[in-house]
């Protein structure tokens, strides 16, 4: 059984491209997707809800969609990747395949066991190397160029870099887990514009025409499948922007004690992050304003989705968490009995309903799924409670 970790956002065709491939050369039976829910890893709303991104999934390939809980998905790399590969793990994945920059599945394992075989001695040398001019991906970068005199990954390229998280966390769990990566076609993961002559492109490059250039969702029709383009056609498109006023309001009634106990909020930010809301009128002033050199744009937005969910450092302990459910959000025939023949077998409860009894190990995600509502609660859909799995039966209803 295959694993993917997603996020879609939105669903194009390079990742229609991956799953293809990961059906085709990796001989998958079943390929089960761990999506990031309405909130994501670079600490931003998805540009549509969680619902459309699986069914768009569901529609090209995957065969299971289940949520990354909102504690792993607002993450850094390694906590992100935590929690996805626990997931995979605990549903019985044993090869999990992604796409990279590198495209050398080897080259993941090598790096993998090279980091794990050192670790103690690279986190000393981090700590005693930080820059802080420098971002952490710049500074973890060359540490290990220097520690190592030939690396086998290219740490700087943002795909590379989750694939060596989830190559971490399978060897340092000693989970039985194959990897396997496919290359990036055309696109990077950074491209900001389109390009006409190929019908592939970057899902940054797809949101920044759509949010910034504020182009008609016809301008990005070839670069992504029918069903997400239907959605993307028909939903709000969220930002940050339609955020911001929430944002604006939850750093005007918190005191600075109550913003210095934020998760991932670093010494002294508080004061700046009080400083330059008062006169910001957007969240890109507003985060032009803030950031600096280490304090990059990612590392803001996530610590400002810990704003609004007023998650505190006392109760994202991320070394004592653990998953105990994950919350189905769709599955096709294929993924339909292979939860019929293996549920029984996992180490993790998996909930297709949410109900008072259900909730209680969602309610990071409940919580989240409202705040999202809140950038347009006449159009966007329950996220939760009342809303059922997407099925097989479902999809072909509905085409």
């Amino acid at each position: 059984m295959c694993g993917i970790v997603a996020e879609y956002n939105p669903f194009h065709n390079g990742h229609q491209y991956h799953l293809e491939e990961t059906r085709e050369k990796l001989k998958a039976d079943v390929i089960i997707v761990v999506m990031s829910g309405d909130f994501l890893q670079r600490g931003e709303p998805a540009i549509v809800d969680k619902w459309s991104r699986a069914r768009a999934a569901l529609m090209n390939g995957a065969d299971m969609v289940v949520e990354l809980p909102t504690d792993f998905s607002v993450q850094p790399a390694d906590f992100f990747a935590e929690g996805a590969v626990s997931i995979l793990n605990s549903l019985g994945c044993d090869l999990i395949s992604f796409g990279s920059e590198d495209g050398n599945s080897q080259a993941f394992r090598e790096a993998a066991d090279l980091y794990i075989e050192n670790e103690a001695e690279l986190d000393d040398l981090f700590k005693q190397a930080h820059q802080q001019e420098k971002t952490y991906a710049r500074n973890f970068s060359d540490v290990i160029n220097t520690y190592f005199d030939q690396f086998p990954l290219d740490l700087t390229q943002p795909n590379n870099m989750l694939g060596f998280a989830y190559a971490k966390e399978i060897r340092r769990n000693r989970y039985d887990m194959a990897i396997e990566t496919i290359p990036r076609k055309n696109s990077h993961y950074h491209d900001h514009e389109l390009d006409s002559s190929f019908n592939i492109a970057s899902a940054t490059a797809i949101r920044r025409t759509l949010l910034e250039k504020r182009q008609p969702c016809t301008a990005v029709e070839s670069f992504v499948p029918a069903e997400m383009y239907d959605a993307l056609n028909s939903q709000p498109l969220i930002s940050w922007e339609d955020l911001f006023l929430l944002l604006d309001y939850r750093l005007s009634v918190m005191s600075i004690e109550e913003l210095s106990q934020i998760y991932l909020m670093e010494t002294g930010l508080e004061y700046r992050l009080k400083e330059k809301i008062s006169d910001a009128v957007s969240m890109r002033e507003f985060i032009e304003a803030v950031k600096t050199k280490q304090l990059t744009w990612v590392s803001l937005q996530r610590i400002c989705c810990h704003i609004l969910m007023n998650n505190t450092k006392q109760n994202m302990i991320m070394s004592e968490k653990e998953i105990e459910a994950v919350r189905l959000l769709g599955f096709t025939e294929a993924g339909r009995d292979y939860i019929g023949r293996h549920k029984k077998e996992w180490s993790v409860n998996l909930v297709s309903n949410l109900h008072k009894r259900t909730a209680v190990n969602f309610e990071q995600d409940i919580k989240a799924g409202h705040i999202y509502r809140l950038a347009d609660k006449e159009r966007i859909r329950q996220q939760d409670f009342y809303t059922k799995p997407i099925n097989f039966i479902d999809i072909n209803t509905l085409n």
